[in-house]
């Protein structure tokens, strides 16, 4: 272990014994002569961590804290065994089974301590406990449990450690880096000595595969990405908890210490250890600011705390990126690293130890053992040795195709060759068409390019092949929207189109796994998909760069003129569709035709639509869900028609009269006075609104509604299958009605992602809601729905005006970490473009419980009457669009009127920020940079 500076400034044993050895000479009574001993150990133990932290503001890296408070504990241990020993329960001649020792085990027992972490103690017996031993044991334990430590213990004779730790992993672990601290020595030196010859002599093999394995649990566990943007740093994958696993591992097989010391084994390169120190220095200083500015042992790096981490680490915001930014790419770059590491070490076990791989293997490759001029060992791609990639660089390529083609893996010696020729990887590289051929071929496979494409990205031939993929390595969205990096999202939505078109997901896409299977070009629809994102974090419109990224890149690639044209178009317009289906209303034609305009062809609106799905669906495990899917699988069909001469080219009248007419089949059994008053009463938007089975649904409820004298009729239909709950609602209208039933559903705790708001002739309101819970599922629960149906009636029978319930500052339904660094500027857009007969009004800002309440109220009170409303959520931003018509049914277009529209609904915005007031921090000191 590094020699710690100036010790004694963190804590002097000597003066802690002192003060302990004065407060046993008082001789107080047993809980005063406690209350004495624990205010001695608080203090140096308080002292001893603020100057920790000290030098760690002053600019100590995080192993520096971690030894240093690892060897505060080890004193604080020491003295206060003396003190137990020797004064509360002394034993003047012990006999060999009275002796004890103290063991530290664990992270603490390598001689590393985070500052908020547990410490691990093993109190280790020569035989089973005595009375005694029982009495010092619990005397030091309810003393550091006193202090507010959380101590991992066990007592144990060295028969149970050895018993235990041939069947037990996690024991065999700890005790490899069992340290000793106080006590019997010589008991720990049995221990150390039976351990090496009874447990670790011969099963160094299979302890290299049972922890490999548990690093794969572990990633499994943490969600099996090294790119999720709110990484666990300790235990997800490419954090702490790896190389750990790396060094346990070297320790057990080479009995080493340092890993430096791997060098000389020939199982790393000075390189290579370097790399190991530089992702270690860099892994502990984050953790230290994490635990420091949490004041807990947090490992998870949350949105709320990355910025000031970020701030406190001397990463700051220039050339066009946010100091958080930078931060969170250098982190996933150093994980990255980490992964490349485990794929060395493994190679140089398995080429050492000549055993069987400790990678799934297939099982074709052991039936040959040469493929397209590779070698095949154990079922993986070898290379002779450098000069296959010197000689012919394309080879770096033919390398990952192969392996693709035949469906194996590639040796880790074979792929640490890779990284260190990526020099090779070069302009001449990128211009040979052979190279470019394999490339494509293997982003359009029928095998799948996921599994390839990640291996290239973490070889780091992905990016430089294509540099302008290597510019989106690593980088976050901060946006509390995408839950990966931009390349990692982006090999996601490839491996999802892969699986949308082998049919793996047609219980959830159905359309998309119809229609993919009709599009004329492949790989016009993966390059798509590959370029969607490839232009993000250049301070632009990623759509339009990466339109002209695309315009470069496909000639490269071997596309034609018209494929690079389509490939740049979808690009552009691959979020067209999403934004037509969740931000306007597909039931207005011009909203259909405006779009069938854009797109022009049934192959573009096929490809757009697979585009489409990847895209959502790979932004995240909960992103997609069966409402954005209805909503989508409406907006294709209907355009779908339009573009092969569908019905919207009928007049209005016609379509109307179709509608009224599907309607009477669906009631045969009204007579002729009913049917003819119901139909008197809907107007030509309500019949163009809603199919022949819904127009039924309502007038089934009206007509129960008036014959029953009910001023409040409220149905509810549950649809899993888009995973909604409509709510329709028949009640007398009054001013402001959309506004209130909107708090009603706030109340209840029912999120609005759709609605159609009706007047019907009879002045009563026929108003349908599409609601979800917090989960993006239907609202379905009958205590929720109960709940729901009596605040709409409890809000209906209050004056009008805004609710009080939520007038009162309300939480918004982001958690309140993530406010800190969820920037969302206020916007409202007024367009009267989108609809030939509303003004569509768009309102951007944090989303919060009662915000469509209060926007609802402001348009009403502008005199503005609401058809029909669009309600998304985007991580922490809410997008609601509506359409409105002024008093007389017309569209508002006097410019002072929409000047005052929109400066209302701002400042109704800005007046919710404020209310919601500064979010909620984590108690701490301000600091300066840690480096």
């Amino acid at each position: 272990m590094d020699t710690i500076p100036d010790q004694r400034a963190i804590i002097s044993r000597r003066k802690l014994a002192a003060a302990l050895s004065d407060i046993a000479s008082v001789k107080l009574d047993p809980a005063a002569e406690r209350a004495a001993v624990l205010v001695a150990l608080r203090t140096a133990l308080n002292a001893g961590r603020a100057e920790i932290r000290r030098r760690f503001e002053a600019g100590a890296g995080g192993r520096e804290v971690a030894r240093a408070t690892s060897f505060l504990m080890d004193q604080i241990v020491r003295t206060l065994y003396e003190f137990t020993s020797g004064h509360v329960y002394p034993v003047a001649n012990p006999s060999a089974a009275e002796h004890l020792a103290i063991v530290a085990v664990g992270g603490y027992g390598r001689g590393e301590l985070a500052p908020h972490s547990d410490i691990d103690l093993l109190f280790l017996l020569p035989y089973k406990r005595t009375p005694s031993t029982e009495q010092v044991v619990e005397y030091i334990l309810y003393r550091l449990w006193d202090l507010g430590l959380r101590v991992g213990h066990a007592t144990r004779s060295v028969d149970d450690c050895i018993r235990l730790g041939r069947s037990d992993l996690t024991i065999r672990t700890s005790l490899l880096e069992a340290r000793f601290l106080a006590g019997k020595p010589s008991l720990f030196q049995e221990l150390r000595s039976r351990f090496q010859t009874e447990i670790v002599a011969g099963s160094g093999p299979d302890f290299v595969e049972q922890k490999l394995a548990e690093r794969d649990e572990r990633h499994r566990r943490m969600g099996d990405s090294r790119y999720a943007l709110e990484p666990n740093i300790k235990e997800g994958k490419g954090g702490l908890r790896d190389l750990h696993t790396l060094f346990w591992i070297a320790k057990y097989l080479y009995r080493v210490d340092d890993v430096a010391a791997l060098i000389d084994r020939g199982v790393l390169t000075r390189k290579e250890v370097t790399t190991f120190e530089k992702a270690e220095a860099f892994l502990w200083t984050l953790r230290c600011n994490l635990h420091y500015l949490t004041g807990r042992a947090e490992e998870r790096l949350t949105f709320d705390i990355q910025t000031e981490i970020g701030r406190r680490m001397g990463y700051t915001d220039h050339a066009g990126t946010k100091g958080v930014e930078r931060l969170m790419k250098h982190y996933f770059l150093i994980a990255k690293s980490v992964g490349d590491l485990t794929r060395i070490f493994c190679a140089a076990l398995e080429a050492e130890h000549q055993r069987k791989p400790l990678f799934r293997l297939p099982v074709w490759g052991l039936l040959r053992r040469e493929v397209d001029g590779f070698g095949v060992d154990g079922g993986r791609l070898t290379v002779p040795g450098p000069q296959i990639f010197t000689q012919d660089p394309v080879n770096l390529l033919r390398l990952f195709h192969t392996a693709q083609y035949y469906d194996l893996d590639i040796h880790p010696a074979a792929l640490r060759l890779v990284t260190q020729h990526l020099k090779l990887v070069n302009r001449q590289l990128r211009a040979n068409p052979e190279a470019n051929r394999l490339f494509l071929e293997m982003l359009t496979s029928p095998k799948g390019p996921e599994a390839t494409l990640r291996r290239l990205n973490e070889a780091g031939v992905f990016g430089r092949f294509i540099p302008d993929f290597g510019r989106v390595v690593a980088q976050m969205q901060y946006d509390m929207y995408h839950h990966y990096t931009v390349d990692e999202h982006t090999i996601v939505a490839l491996g999802i189109l892969h699986r949308i078109e082998q049919g793996l997901l047609k219980d959830e896409v159905p359309v998309a796994s119809e229609v993919v299977h009709k599009v004329l070009s492949r790989r016009v629809l993966y390059l798509a998909v590959f370029l969607h994102d490839i232009a993000k974090g250049r301070g632009g419109d990623h759509s339009e760069l990466g339109a002209r990224v695309a315009q470069k890149l496909c000639p490269r690639l071997g596309l034609s003129d018209e494929e690079t044209e389509t490939v740049a178009w979808l690009v552009r317009q691959h979020l067209l569709m999403s934004n037509i289906a969740f931000k306007r209303d597909i039931d207005d034609p011009k909203t259909i035709a405006d779009f069938a305009e854009e797109v022009q062809s049934l192959e573009r609106l096929r490809l757009l639509l697979v585009l489409t799905v990847a895209d959502i669906r790979a932004v995240g495990p909960k992103t997609w869900n069966g409402w954005k899917a209805a909503l989508l699988r409406d907006l294709y069909y209907r355009t779908e028609e339009v573009l092969s001469g569908g019905f919207v080219t009928e007049g209005r009248e016609a379509r109307v009269a179709a509608a009224i007419e599907a309607l009477r089949a669906q009631l045969p059994d009204w007579s002729e006075e009913d049917w003819n008053t119901h139909v008197a009463r809907g107007n030509p938007s309500y019949w163009l609104s809603f199919d022949a089975a819904t127009h039924a649904r309502h007038a089934r409820q009206i007509r129960a509604a008036e014959a029953a004298g009910e001023v409040l009729s409220i149905d509810i239909r549950i649809d899993h299958w888009r995973a909604v709950t409509e709510v329709t609602i028949y009640t007398p209208d009054q001013a402001g009605l959309f506004s209130r039933l909107a708090g009603a559903f706030a109340i209840s705790g029912a999120n609005i992602v759709d609605a159609r708001i009706f007047t019907l002739s009879n002045g009563m309101a026929l108003d349908s809601f599409w609601v979800q819970d917090g989960e993006d599922g239907p609202f379905d629960r009958p205590e929720k729905l109960a709940r729901l149906k009596a605040a709409v009636a409890r809000v209906l029978a209050g004056r009008p005006g805004p609710i009080p319930e939520l007038e009162r500052r309300q939480p918004t339904t982001m958690p309140n970490r993530m406010l800190a660094v969820v920037k969302i500027a206020p916007r409202v857009l007024i367009d009267n473009r989108a609809s030939n007969t509303h003004t569509v009004i768009e309102i951007n800002g944090r989303d919060r419980r009662g915000l469509l309440h209060r926007i609802t109220w402001a348009l009403t009170d502008l005199n503005l009457q609401i058809s029909s409303a669009k309600i998304s959520t985007y991580g922490a931003r809410a997008v609601d669009v509506f359409y409105v018509k002024d008093l007389f049914g017309l569209k508002v277009e006097n410019e002072t009127k929409l000047k005052a529209i929109r400066g209302r609904l701002m400042e109704v915005l800005e007046e919710m920020a404020a209310e919601a007031g500064p979010p909620e921090k984590p108690a701490l000191k301000t600091v300066a940079a840690a480096q």
